[in-house]
C-alpha cells in the first residue's frame, strides 16, 4: 500500500467510526497532532505505533508497512486555497521575517528545529470568540562555522 491509499483509508474509518484524532492518538499513545500528521502521511510511525494504529482502525494488513515507511516531506507550492491553511500561510508571510528577528537576536545565528520539535494545538475558551493557541516547541540549532 501506498501512503496516500493508507491516509484515504484512515479518513474513511475515522469518518464511518466517528472518531476523533484525539481518540485516534489516545489510542496509539501518542500525541493528537504527531499522531494526526502520521495518519497524513508526513511522519514515520515506530513499529509499536503502526502496529496500535492498524489494529485500533482496523487497516488491511499492507497499511503497516506505509505507515512505517520514512515520508517524502513536500507539499504543493502554490498559495493554499483552505482558508485555515491560507491563514497559517498568511502568519508565516507576514510575521515570519520577524520571527526570524527575534529568534536570532535571542537565540543567535541558527534555526528552530523542525525534527527535534512537538506542536500542540489547544482551546481558549473566551467572551469576545474562541482563541486557537498554537504552542511551536523546537530545539535551537545554531549554524556552524568552518
Amino acid at each position: 500500500m501506498k501512503k496516500i491509499a493508507v491516509t484515504e483509508a484512515i479518513f474513511a474509518i475515522k469518518n464511518e467510526k466517528s472518531l476523533t484524532w484525539e481518540s485516534i492518538a489516545d489510542a496509539v499513545g501518542m500525541s493528537t497532532v504527531w499522531t494526526t500528521s502520521a495518519c497524513l502521511g508526513m511522519n514515520s510511525c515506530p513499529e509499536e505505533v503502526a502496529d496500535k494504529l492498524v489494529e485500533f482502525l482496523g487497516l488491511p494488513a499492507g497499511a503497516k508497512a506505509a505507515l512505517m515507511a520514512y515520508p517524502t516531506k513536500e507539499w504543493d507550492k502554490s498559495i493554499p486555497q483552505d482558508p485555515l491553511v491560507y491563514r497559517l500561510y498568511e502568519v508565516v508571510g507576514v510575521y515570519g521575517e520577524t520571527l526570524k528577528e527575534v529568534i536570532q537576536e535571542k537565540f543567535g545565528d541558527g534555526i528552530m528545529s523542525a525534527i527535534d520539535f512537538s506542536m500542540e494545538v489547544d482551546k481558549e475558551e473566551n467572551p469576545k470568540g474562541d482563541r486557537v493557541l498554537l504552542t511551536l516547541n523546537g530545539k535551537f540549532l545554531p549554524y556552524k562555522a568552518w
